[in-house]
């Protein structure tokens, strides 16, 4: 082993390092007198390095630099044995590429388009670094919009008033405020609407008691009824919520992690309203925001334009041959509704694709669909073991129209991908075969966003 120290002499706040032998992964460089180091014991062989200074990646420039295959500059180095001579020692490789001569090291900008990676994994990870970075430099501050309104809903209000004011406003969630506690302290739901009708039959809650039964006492109801034996012992989990100071990586870590849609963003310091939130952070505001910086510079990303068929990203088909960490729902429209509502909810996803007896699209049921059976109570006139899909997507059409299936095919590039899902109420793409529309496929926002940050 070759004992190697990396210095970044140029100045800065603060430095990081990363190289071929660390799998590209930063490593923290400390501060040595005025240069920034680190220390490696690396076997002989060629590498290539950089540092990341104060958030921007840079090479060295009184060191040899290359272009790598993915079109990234990077210094070089070759780390040999010397013979006769027990001291091993580090030798330096001229380097192919004309050094550049820049004061302060070589700063990483645009790089040219280069052809499809031989290593798509280092391909990926290289891109979830910068990806990463990105996210990591920008607050979901700058990604909540300068004026918006929010809704919030009084948790004594009755469930059923909450419901309508829900369907009549197109809020698929809203914020709950406990007056007691002066501040948001939980959220109504799609979901919860859902396990109010799916569990109706059973009592958790009766038709009546919608009218009468405030929010909070459903919220109360249903932690009893979930609970099992230990109810005494359990409490309400504390409301997730995120700073409006977080970076953007983090809260895209509590949405994924938690199994969310989106999250309360709470003010880091109070002003003279008193109220704590300040908006709702969704996967749909980070991805646009992400969009946005990664086409100032897309010929510096080159796996933007690889096919989704060759990237680790959405639920596939078993017929595709492609592995997937969940399985791929679909339902026909003869299919009992409350059975779709069970798969959704059991395997915590947002919508399934609805097909005909060949397996090709017709239409889409999301969970926020429900919300139409509110549209003057029609909850109250169905049995819901007794309505199809079929029938809920007729209910829905009455309510708010027909809408567009958003699409796309297993030769889409990434960026198209991105482009696509980046438009605002475009939740997921559906994976269809261009000729028959049968669904290989679905690609959400969250497996978005998962397959972006690793």
């Amino acid at each position: 082993m070759v004992h190697r120290r990396f210095s970044w002499p140029f100045g800065g706040q603060r430095a990081s390092f990363c190289g071929s032998f660390t799998g590209w992964r930063e490593c923290p460089m400390g501060l040595v007198g005025t240069e920034f180091q680190v220390v490696f014991d690396l076997p002989p062989g060629l590498y290539q390095y950089r540092f990341l200074v104060d958030g921007v990646w840079r090479c060295d420039d009184t060191k040899p630099i290359v272009r790598d295959e993915y079109g990234l500059i990077s210094n070089e180095m070759l780390v040999t044995l010397v013979e006769n001579n027990t001291h091993p020692a580090v030798q330096l490789e001229p380097s192919p590429i004309r050094r550049m001569n820049l004061d302060e090291g070589t700063i990483l900008t645009t790089m040219p388009p280069e052809p499809p990676s031989r290593n798509p994994g280092m391909q990926i990870a290289v891109f979830r670094h910068r990806v990463s970075e990105i996210l990591l430099h920008n607050t979901i501050y700058d990604v909540v919009p300068v004026s918006s309104k929010i809704a919030i809903l009084d948790a004594r209000l009755p469930v059923k008033q909450a419901f309508n004011i829900m369907h009549d406003e197109g809020l698929a969630l809203v914020p709950l405020w406990d007056d007691g506690q002066g501040t948001v302290t939980g959220m109504l739901t799609a979901s919860d609407f859902v396990l109010i009708l799916r569990k109706r039959n059973i009592r958790v809650l009766g038709h009546e008691e919608l009218e009468m039964h405030s929010v909070s006492a459903w919220k109360e109801a249903k932690l009893q009824y979930y609970g099992g034996a230990d109810v005494a012992g359990m409490q309400r989990r504390p409301l997730v919520h995120v700073k409006d100071s977080d970076n953007l990586r983090d809260v895209a870590l509590t949405i994924i992690q938690n199994e969310i849609s989106s999250v309360p963003i709470f003010k880091s310091s109070m002003d003279i309203s008193g109220i704590p939130l300040l908006n709702l952070a969704t996967l749909p505001g980070i991805l646009k925001f992400l969009c946005s910086k990664l086409q100032e510079q897309p010929e510096g990303y080159p796996i933007l334009r690889n096919q989704i068929s060759s990237i680790p990203i959405g639920t596939w088909s078993q017929h595709t041959g492609r592995a997937s960490t969940r399985q791929l729902r679909t339902s026909g429209l003869s299919a009992p509704l409350i059975t779709c509502l069970d798969f959704l909810l059991e395997d915590r996803i947002s919508s399934i694709p609805i097909v005909d007896d060949n397996g090709s699209l017709l239409d889409v049921y999301s969970l926020s669909d429900i919300m139409a059976l509110a549209e003057n109570d029609v909850y109250a006139c169905i049995e819901l073991e007794q309505l199809t899909v079929e029938n809920a997507l007729e209910l829905q059409y009455q309510v708010n129209g027909r809408r567009q299936c958003h699409t796309c095919l297993s030769t889409s590039t990434l960026l198209e991908v991105l482009d696509q899902l980046s438009v605002p109420g475009v939740r997921r793409l559906v994976v269809i075969e261009p000729m028959t529309r049968f669904v290989q496929g679905i690609i959400s926002l969250r497996d978005t966003i998962t397959f972006l940050v690793g």
